[in-house]
C-alpha cells in the first residue's frame, strides 16, 4: 500500500529503488507517528472536519496500534512503502471508512517532518541525560585521583606536572560545551511542523496551536515553507552537534590508549575489558576505547554527508530527504551506545603510581624551578636563561614541586563550579 497510490502499478524494480530499506529504519519513528495522528485526529474534530465518535474510533484504533508498537509485535511488512502507510492500512481495517480520514488535512511530507522531529526531541533528551551521568563518572574520579600526579605533555614531549584529577576534569567540563550545542539543536527542532502539509498549507481551517500544545513543542514553525525547508537543515545541526560530541569522546579514547600502552604506563584496565593476540599471549589490547574513537570518528563525518545530500537544493520537497534518515537515525541510536559504554568502562579504570624519579620526567618541573628563582627576586628571562643554561649542561636538580594555587589548576580543580556550570544549563 501506498498513500500515493492512484491504481497505477509501478514498475517493481523502479519501486524497490525508491522505497529502499524505509520499512526497517521507520520501526523506530513509528510511536512517534502515531502520536502525531492522535493530535492530528483530535485537532480535526475540535475544528468540526471529523465527529467526536469518529475521533473516539480513531483514538481507539491509534493507542491500539501504540501498544503493538510497545510490545513488540508491530511489523511493517514488505506490502507497504513505510510506516505512515501502514498505520492507515491499520486503522481502516479496523475502522472501515472512518480509518481512512486520518489522512485528512496533511501530507506524508509533514507527517514524515514531525515525527523525526518527536523522535530527535526525545532522543536528544536521552542523550543530554547520559552525558550528565558519564559527566559525574569523570567527576568523581577527579575527587578519587586528584593528588595522583600525571606527567603532562605537549608535543608529545614531557611539559608540566598535571594529575588525573586534571585529566578527568577536563573532558568532565568539555561535554558542557557539547550539551551546550545539544541544547541548541533541540531548540531547533522543538518547532512543530504538522499542518505544512506538502510544504504549501491546506486549504481546511485547521488549527495548528492545537497540534502544538498536544504534542508538547515549545513553539510552532508558523510558515509552512520553512517548516518543509527544516528537513536537512534539522539533520545538519543535530549531526554538527553529535560530531562535537564524538570529537570529545574521540579524543578522550586516544589519550587512553596512549596512556594505557606500556611506554607510558599510567593506567590500565582489567584483564575481562581488554582483548588478545592470535599470536603474541602477553597482548592486553584496549579495543573497546579504539573502536569508541572510530566509531565517533565516524559520526563526525555525518555532518558532511548531511551538507552534501541537502546543499542547494531549492524550496520544496525533494526525494533526496530520504536518504537522510537512515544514517542520521544510526547515529543518534549508536551515540547513546557509545556514551553508555564509555561510562561502564571508564568506572573500571585503574589508576597507576607513577615514578617521577625516572629520568625521563627529570625535566617535570623546570617551569616550577623557574618561578623559584623569580620569587627569589630574578627576572623571567634571566631565571628562564639560568634553568635553560642548566638543562643544556646536565646539571639540573629537580626542586620541589610549587602548590598551583588558582582556580582550575592542579591543586585547585574547581570540581564543584564545574559543577554548578552542568547544572545551570
Amino acid at each position: 500500500m501506498k498513500l500515493w497510490d492512484k491504481g497505477i502499478s509501478i514498475d517493481k524494480k523502479i519501486e524497490q529503488f525508491t522505497v529502499g530499506n524505509d520499512r526497517e529504519i521507520d520501526m523506530h519513528i513509528a510511536k512517534y507517528d502515531v502520536q502525531a495522528s492522535l493530535a492530528h485526529a483530535s485537532m480535526l474534530a475540535s475544528v468540526g472536519i471529523i465527529t467526536q465518535d469518529e475521533l473516539t474510533q480513531l483514538k481507539k484504533g491509534l493507542e491500539k496500534l501504540a501498544t503493538s508498537i510497545e510490545n513488540g509485535t508491530f511489523v511493517i511488512e514488505d506490502t507497504f512503502e513505510d510506516v505512515h502507510s501502514k498505520i492507515e492500512f491499520e486503522l481502516t481495517q479496523q475502522l472501515g471508512e472512518v480509518g481512512k480520514k486520518i489522512h485528512t488535512a496533511r501530507s506524508r511530507n509533514d507527517q514524515v517532518l514531525v515525527a523525526l522531529q518527536l523522535y530527535y526531541k526525545e532522543n536528544l533528551i536521552e542523550i543530554i541525560n547520559d552525558i550528565k551521568s558519564f559527566f559525574n563518572t569523570l567527576l568523581q574520579l577527579a575527587e578519587k585521583y586528584k593528588n595522583n600526579v600525571l606527567p603532562g605533555y605537549t608535543h608529545l614531549q614531557v611539559a608540566m606536572p598535571s594529575s588525573f584529577g586534571l585529566w578527568f576534569s577536563a573532558y568532565a567540563e568539555l561535554l558542557i560545551d557539547d550539551v551546550i550545542v545539544l541544547n541548541a539543536a533541540l531548540k531547533t527542532v522543538d518547532q512543530n511542523p504538522l499542518g505544512s502539509a506538502a510544504g504549501y498549507g491546506s486549504s481546511f481551517p485547521i488549527n495548528r496551536e492545537f497540534t502544538t500544545k498536544e504534542l508538547k513543542f515549545s513553539t510552532l514553525k508558523y510558515n509552512v515553507v520553512a517548516a518543509q525547508l527544516g528537513r536537512g537543515k534539522n539533520e545538519r545541526i543535530i549531526a554538527g552537534a553529535l560530531g562535537n560530541l564524538c570529537n570529545t569522546l574521540a579524543r578522550f579514547a586516544m589519550d587512553i590508549c596512549l596512556n594505557n600502552s606500556q611506554n607510558f604506563g599510567f593506567i590500565s584496565f582489567p584483564d575481562e575489558l581488554t582483548t588478545g593476540s592470535s599470536i603474541m599471549p602477553h597482548k592486553k589490547n584496549p579495543d573497546v576505547f579504539e573502536l569508541l574513537r572510530g566509531k565517533c570518528n565516524k559520526i563526525q563525518a555525518l555532518q558532511s554527508e548531511m551538507i552534501l545530500i541537502t546543499n542547494n537544493l531549492p524550496s520544496g520537497y525533494h526525494r533526496d530527504f530520504q536518504l537522510l534518515k537512515e544514517n542520521m537515525i544510526n547515529a543518534i541510536e549508536e551515540v547513546k551506545n557509545l556514551i553508555a559504554i564509555f561510562n561502564y568502562a571508564i568506572q573500571q579504570v585503574i589508576v597507576n603510581d607513577i615514578d617521577l624519579d625516572d629520568k625521563k620526567y627529570q625535566y617535570l618541573f623546570t617551569v616550577d624551578s623557574i618561578n623559584n628563582l623569580i620569587i627569589n627576586g630574578l627576572s623571567f628571562r634571566e631565571a628562564y636563561q639560568k634553568i635553560g643554561q642548566q638543562v643544556q649542561n646536565e646539571t639540573y636538580q629537580n626542586t620541589p614541586a610549587k602548590t598551583h594555587t588558582h582556580i582550575g589548576s592542579i591543586n585547585n580543580l574547581g570540581l564543584e563550579e564545574i559543577k554548578q556550570k552542568m547544572k545551570s544549563i
